[in-house]
Order: C-alpha cells, then structure tokens, then sequence
C-alpha cells in the first residue's frame, strides 16, 4: 500500500536497537530487515517522514528476574520498580545513542537529518529525508547540576522525559501495574523542578509520558510550554498507570498541549495483555477519546516503535497506511488526517522549540 500521507511520529527507540548490535549497525539501518519495527527502507515504504528518537539507559539485568515483557503478559501484574542509576552509570550508555544517531546522519546523509528546530524539520522533509528530533527517555544521564543537559542540548536534544519508570533524581516513574492509577508517589524534586525552568528556557520539549500523577501536577504548575506526552493513551479505556486521567487530559488541554497515541497493547487493550490479536479497534477508541478530549489539534501518533508489541494489524513501521486506511474508513477526513499524522506534531515544536 502506497503511503498517501507523510507521518511524523512522537516516540521510537530504534537507537536501542542499534546500541545492542553495534557491529550490525548499517544493516540494522539501511537494509530492509525482517526483525523490529523500523529501518530506512521500511520507514520510506510506511511514509515515516520523522520523529522523536529516544536516548534510553536499560536497567542492567538481574539473573533470576523475569523480563519487562514476561511481567507484563499476563495482566493483573505489580512489579517493583527498577533501581535507580546514577549518572556516572548512565552516561556513557546516553551518549553512546546520541552518537547512533549522529552516525544515522553521516550514514545517509540524503535521508536523515538530526533536526535542532522546526525550519530543519520543515527542510529535512521538504527533500524527502526522515526529519530526527534528539529525546531522551528517562533523565538519569543527567547530573542534579544540569551541566549535562548543556552538553545533549548542544548534541542536538530537544525533547526529554524527566523519569521513564525508575526514580532519578528529578522524581518518580510509574509502575509496572495492571490495573493501576498514576497516583503512585511523590513529585518533583527540587532539582526536578529546576530542569523543568531549565528545560523551559533551552526551548526543550518536557514530555509527561512515565510521570506519576504529582509530578505531573508539579510540571503543569512550572512549565510556561504547553504540556505534552509523546506516547500515552486514556486510562478511562485502559487503566495504566502509564495511560492518562480524563484530570490529566483536561490539563494538557487547558495548556494548548498534545497527546501522542501510544501503538502498545498493553496501553491499548482494556484487559492490559501484550497480545498482539486486537486489531485496529482499540487505536480508534483512544483516539476518538482523546480527540473529544482534548481537540483534533493536540492529538497524534507515539508509535513506541522498536519499544513494544504492537498490534498484529500493523506489524511494523509499513503498516501505518493501513492504520490511516482505517482511520478514513471510520470517518476521519483529510484534513484531520494530516493534523494527526504530521502538522500537530510540527506545530506543536514550533510552539516548544522554535
């Protein structure tokens, strides 16, 4: 199926990806592969046009403890949170992704372009090269001083989430729980409270996916940007503690934010499971909810691609014009679409980055 719209995407974490096999690095890359969800011959064949490519530490392995994905297979599940890193040990992982995705550039310099603003995004796909935006998952590269942000910022960052599910220094992540509400804990710290003004006055984007529910609280008091989550879902459809509160949605609305559907099944299905036999159906409910919710101005895609299952009617970054099909089929006409595929998302960096 030939693309017909051109789509710019609120989360990935193909840098993981290729942070796992780096002897295989351009072919991971820039021949079409078999395994995972993106590569550069698929995302040209899916019309992926750009994105927020996340910068994310893994918690080291324990012998013993079951994976992420074995934990969250059969819901009702609650795991303790992974410890926490310090920024001595996330460093070098951290600046070992953004170095992927400054070889991503010099690779295929013809088709990916790291972007440090909108007119570089408009540009990028204006030549018909996939338009990368620099986010970091999860802040535990960054020391409670900030000197480092300096450092990613100038590499390129724009987009960061202050927590992905461990604590750091900044505050506290959600849970692996099903069923669940983000109300889980603490806020911000002081020194998260700082990198939120910080984050405001480098023009980097905060994104609210991961957060418990009062540090949400404590960005939307703080922030001047609107407030966005790159790749989040309705917790009315889908109780996670990862999925949003209508509370939560009217917030982000209030500010003139926006909501990236998250392709996960397990923040998709209302039965939590990571089984892939769920069809379209569920993205449309979550969309049609957040749509009502918040606008068809503030509503995208957070695909998640390379970070989870999603659903088997998608399979990879080349089913996203089955999913626009779908979406016309349900009623959505052309210029929502391209609200929803691209022009939110650009919009909404031209407001937070420039």
């Amino acid at each position: 199926m030939t693309p017909d719209f051109a789509v710019f995407d609120g989360h990935n974490d193909f840098l993981l990806r290729l942070q796992r096999e780096p002897a295989r690095r351009e072919e991971i890359f820039l021949q079409r592969g078999a395994s995972g969800h993106l590569d550069l011959p698929r995302m040209r064949e899916g019309g992926f046009a750009g994105g927020l490519f996340a910068i994310f530490v893994p918690s080291p392995a324990t012998p013993g403890t079951p994976s992420l994905e074995e934990i969250t297979r059969n819901p009702p599940y609650d795991s303790a949170l992974p410890a926490a890193l310090s920024p001595q040990a996330a460093q070098p992982v951290a600046l070992q992704a953004a170095a992927q995705m400054l070889w991503m550039e010099r690779a295929a310099p013809d088709d990916f372009a790291i972007c440090r603003n909108v007119a570089e995004i408009r540009a990028a796909m204006a030549r018909g090269a996939i338009a990368g935006v620099m986010h970091m998952e999860g802040a535990e590269a960054i020391d409670p001083g900030l000197d480092a942000l300096h450092v990613f910022h100038a590499l390129g960052l724009r987009s960061l989430g202050p927590v992905w599910s461990r604590p750091t220094a900044f505050g506290h992540g959600v849970p692996f729980r099903f069923p669940g509400d983000p109300d889980t804990g603490p806020g911000l710290t002081p020194q998260g409270k700082a990198l939120v003004r910080e984050c405001n006055r480098l023009g980097i984007l905060i994104d609210l996916s991961h957060l418990n529910g009062k540090g949400f609280d404590d960005v939307a008091r703080i922030s001047e940007a609107p407030l966005v989550a790159t790749h989040s879902n309705v917790h009315a459809l889908c109780p996670s503690p990862r999925n949003l509160t209508d509370r939560q949605l009217d917030r982000i609305a209030e500010s003139g934010g926006m909501v990236g559907l998250n392709f996960a099944t397990i923040f998709l299905r209302p039965d939590g499971r990571r089984a892939a036999d769920c069809g379209l159906e569920p993205m449309l409910r979550h969309l049609d909810y957040l749509i009502g919710r918040l606008g068809e101005d503030h509503v995208g895609f957070g695909s998640d691609f390379d970070g989870c299952t999603v659903p088997d009617a998608i399979g990879d970054v080349t089913g996203l014009p089955h999913l626009i099909s779908a979406l016309q089929g349900h009623g959505f006409d052309k210029m929502l679409l391209d609200k929803l595929t691209c022009d939110n998302w650009v919009a909404l960096l031209e407001r937070v980055i420039g």
